[in-house]
């Protein structure tokens, strides 16, 4: 996780990385913020009819837009070979959106996954009966805890300058602070636990799903390809940076012993950086997933068009919350 930390063993080639890594960022931007915009629209067009579901999805929404907009600072840097034009000062506020966004984006994916499974595993559960309000209380202590947990982000000076150059990283530093340690280690847990969680919602899901009738089915086979997806889209974003992170601790320790593999697996951790941010392009197909007021609004455009008719999905209230 600390590409720079010895002289001897430097991955300058990281420059190399970095010229994939712009067109990379730019084409997530360009995936990612029609989809999110779209949906921010059709959400706040349907704000009546809010339910708890809907309102961790548009704090994902918010997560993933607010993500993408601090994106073309970082599409600048790595356009000029990384070196990062804007000051210490942007460069902290830039990487702490960054990072409470991601963070903000994984809580609001596991709550949209646990409030499934719930809903499916455990229907009589008082959970089930929250109101939006409450839902709301939830989004802002989420909210409140990922924004203070990464203030080191803030606090530390994260600009490092070497010849002539400017890095804006957060990954980086020899010798971190014990803030900078915290958020490498928010890093690694923030993947992990919440992924114990996913994997613990699709099995109990699955075992529902084998032992209801066939008129429930419908509902709860609905109920495991939401949390599927959002499974198969957290590990394929977010699982590249935490293993190439974790290798590259490992080997630090051993850098006299593995300076070329350090070297490799440094650059490709930060590719796997840019990978993570491929997660706010992705998760509109979550939101066509777990939300039929979504997917309604998507059909009526196409049908509007002329082109096909596609069959609307039946509203929220007629099948018992398991799909809103």
């Amino acid at each position: 996780m600390h590409p720079n930390n010895n002289t001897t063993c430097d991955a300058e080639s990281q420059k190399v990385v970095s010229s994939f890594l712009a067109p990379l960022l730019i084409t997530e931007l360009l995936l990612g913020l029609p989809g999110n915009l779209m949906a921010l629209f059709i959400f706040c067009r349907h704000f009546h009819s809010w339910r708890p579901n809907i309102l961790f999805l548009f704090n994902l929404i918010l997560a993933d837009f607010l993500l993408l907009v601090s994106l073309p600072f970082r599409i600048d840097a790595y356009m000029r070979s990384e070196n990062w034009m804007f000051g210490d000062a942007w460069c902290r506020i830039n990487l702490y959106m960054l990072a409470i966004n991601r963070s903000a984006s994984i809580s609001f994916m596991t709550a949209v996954a646990v409030h499934r499974y719930f809903k499916v595993v455990h229907p009589h559960n008082k959970i089930n009966c929250i109101s939006s309000r409450q839902a709301g209380g939830i989004a802002c202590f989420i909210w409140m805890v990922v924004t203070l947990t990464r203030l080191p982000l803030l606090t530390n000076r994260l600009l490092i300058t070497k010849n002539n150059f400017s890095y804006c990283r957060s990954f980086s530093m020899k010798n971190p602070p014990i803030g900078i340690k915290l958020h490498y280690v928010i890093y690694i847990a923030e993947f992990i636990l919440p992924l114990l969680i996913l994997f613990f919602c699709s099995f109990r899901i699955s075992c529902i799903l084998k032992k209801r009738q066939m008129d429930r089915e419908k509902k709860v086979r609905q109920a495991i390809r939401t949390v599927l997806v959002i499974v198969v889209v957290f590990i394929l974003c977010f699982f590249p940076g935490v293993a190439t992170g974790l290798i590259a601790l490992y080997l630090e320790k051993r850098i006299n012993e593995y300076c070329n593999a350090y070297k490799v697996v440094s650059e490709l951790f930060v590719l796997s950086i840019g990978v993570t941010y491929l997660n706010s392009a992705l998760d509109p197909v979550i939101y066509c997933f777990s939300s039929s007021m979504f997917r309604n609004s998507i059909k009526r455009s196409i049908n509007r068009s002329g082109l096909v008719q596609l069959r609307l999905s039946r509203h929220p209230s007629a099948v018992s919350g398991i799909e809103s």
